[in-house]
């Protein structure tokens, strides 16, 4: 059966994302169970690609990336695959007409094949644009369930989370992405070297992202309003933890937020959201 076999890849889009973040499974868990499986479906997609260009250094990672293209555009045309991370996503795509966004997502991840140093501001803002913002506008046509008024009203504000989130993860990586995979993304970051001066334009810069991120949180629907902040507040927790390191122990270690933390913010987000201060 079909429908059985659709529901498994699901699965399968599930169990990816419970693998690899934790942070991100409790705010799956928090949607709404309707949109649940399809965020699982991008996620797993996005996940399984960001794979290939980061962490398989033994293998012809170009050759990886051009077949799991091909096989994407295969499930594409044909509306199913034996791959069921791409089976899963295929429909999305469909469903929520994303074929653009993730165009714009595998742009970027080749440029992780090739490019070494963001040294313009352009060049970073057009990585961070294809790597993060399109992932974000992928799971906002699926929040407003392809309500076009209401995915333009909201657009602009999940492009500023998307950029939040990743230039905190890039903050948080600093030194994994220059010592393991010689990839320097912050452009006023001189010489590879974090300094004072530096951390703080990069965290003003990230601060002013959550602050207009914020404004499109709160307009969210329901089924994923409570999801997106507790998203927001951990990472706004992990920006606030790195904003406390010195730049030494930024660049030479990676910081986390500990389990018993992410519990206690996600109690709190829940807490508030009862409240109906969100």
């Amino acid at each position: 059966m079909k429908k059985l076999f659709d529901s498994s890849s699901y699965d399968c889009s599930k169990l990816i994302t419970n693998t690899y973040s934790t942070s991100f499974s409790l705010g799956i868990k928090l949607f709404g169970r309707s949109i649940r499986p399809a965020i699982y479906a991008i996620y797993g997609f996005v996940r399984y690609a960001d794979e290939i260009v980061d962490t398989f250094h033994d293998y012809d990672q170009e050759k990886l990336l051009d077949e799991f293209e091909e096989e994407y555009q295969k499930a594409i045309d044909r509306k199913i695959s034996l791959n069921p991370i791409l089976n899963s996503f295929q429909e999305v795509v469909h469903n929520y007409e994303l074929y653009e966004y993730v165009e714009d997502f595998m742009r970027s991840m080749r440029y992780d094949l090739s490019v070494d140093d963001y040294t313009s501001e352009e060049a970073y803002k057009d990585y961070i644009y294809g790597s993060a913002d399109v992932v974000g506008l992928m799971c906002l046509r699926v929040f407003v369930n392809n309500d076009n008024e209401r995915f333009e009203e909201l657009k602009g504000f999940a492009k500023h989370l998307g950029s939040a989130f990743q230039k905190v993860n890039f903050l948080r990586d600093l030194n994994a992405d220059l010592e393991g995979l010689g990839r320097s993304y912050f452009p006023n970051l001189t010489g590879r070297d974090l300094n004072e001066s530096t951390k703080q334009e990069i965290i003003a810069d990230i601060e002013a992202d959550f602050a207009e991120a914020y404004k499109g949180v709160v307009k969210l629907p329901l089924e994923s309003r409570l999801g997106v902040y507790l998203a927001y507040r951990y990472y706004q927790g992990l920006l606030s933890k790195l904003k406390r390191l010195d730049c030494t122990r930024i660049m030479t270690q990676r910081t986390r937020i500990s389990d018993p933390i992410k519990l206690y913010i996600m109690f709190k987000a829940i807490a508030r959201y009862k409240l109906n201060l969100i």
